[in-house]
């Protein structure tokens, strides 16, 4: 979205928030006859605020771009709740300012349930930043055990810039890495101050020039849908198309999936790799390692 198209954006949706309050629930005394507009007028909202009604006016028209504090003050007259202040801060370019602490995510129970029912479908639940929050064992078997990793570094863009088997196992790294970067790109745009975002974005930086350069490329990309070639040490090669499911009740977690159309050598592969991870005892959950048997 263009800085214009924002600012008009901005404008519309403090248009129809005004209109959904009444001067009483703001405890502006009513007026008597007929209200032109539905809800608060311009001079109220810019009473309220304490600031011009034609400093408000621009702001609303979409040709200006308020401070950070005219719209903590404006989210406060128009009673927004969380989500439609961060989607206020958001769409005009600045970092909300508000400490709230999330909580720790973990995979909803409805995503492990579908991830302990596929049994033979490499599977995982990505999180917030593109934290790996679940799998199961053909999951673990086609990319890696994420079980061994300690849960704080088990993040899907680290993995592919720290762990040096996946330049081997994907047959196009670059390509994959650079994806991985353009959606990363996405994460931090949702939630700007995330500290373990940025945490992850300055490690990445130091340690990897092609993160470093990628990631000052400004691309962005969310996770859909695609197709990956991999190498994969006991499978052989895999052309396989990976989908994602978005839960309803997080919309930050994700079920990843990859499939191969049935009769194809990667659907053999995958069936000789479920064979494989079911010898090695791969365990399909997001305990801490030490709560897992040891792979075979």
């Amino acid at each position: 979205m263009t800085r214009n198209a924002s600012l008009n954006e901005l404008g519309e949706f403090l248009k129809q928030r005004r209109a959904a309050l009444s001067p009483r629930t703001v405890g502006l005394p009513e007026t008597h006859g007929t209200r032109r507009v539905e809800g608060l007028r311009r001079e109220e909202v810019a009473q309220l605020a304490a600031i011009s009604t034609d400093y408000y006016t621009r702001v609303e028209q979409g040709r200006i771009q308020a401070s950070a504090p005219i719209l903590a003050t404006l989210a406060q007259v128009l009673h927004l709740d969380d989500d439609q202040r961060d989607y206020l801060f958001e769409l005009a370019g600045k970092s909300s300012a508000r400490s709230r602490r999330r909580p720790v995510q973990k995979v909803q129970p409805q995503l492990q349930r579908v991830l302990d029912d596929l049994t033979a479908t490499p599977a995982i639940v990505m999180g917030r930043r593109m934290d790996i929050l679940a799998w199961n064992s053909l999951g673990a078997a086609l990319v890696t055990n994420f079980g061994e990793i300690p849960e704080k570094k088990r993040n899907y863009t680290r993995i592919l810039f720290t762990d040096p088997a996946m330049r081997t196992l994907y047959a196009d790294w670059e390509s994959v890495a650079r994806t991985a970067v353009a959606q990363l790109r996405m994460e931090a745009a949702k939630y700007p101050d995330d500290a373990r975002l940025s945490d992850l974005v300055g490690e990445l930086s130091v340690q990897d020039g092609h993160f470093r350069q990628w990631w000052a490329a400004h691309h962005v990309a969310s996770r859909t849908i695609g197709t990956k070639i991999l190498n994969h040490p006991v499978a052989g090669k895999l052309v396989l198309d990976w989908d994602t499911l978005t839960a309803s009740t997080d919309p930050d977690q994700q079920l990843v999936v990859w499939t191969a159309e049935v009769g194809t050598p990667s659907h053999d592969g995958l069936r000789i790799l479920a064979s494989w991870a079911a010898d090695q005892h791969l365990t399909a959950s997001s305990r801490p390692a030490s709560s897992r048997p040891a792979t075979g």
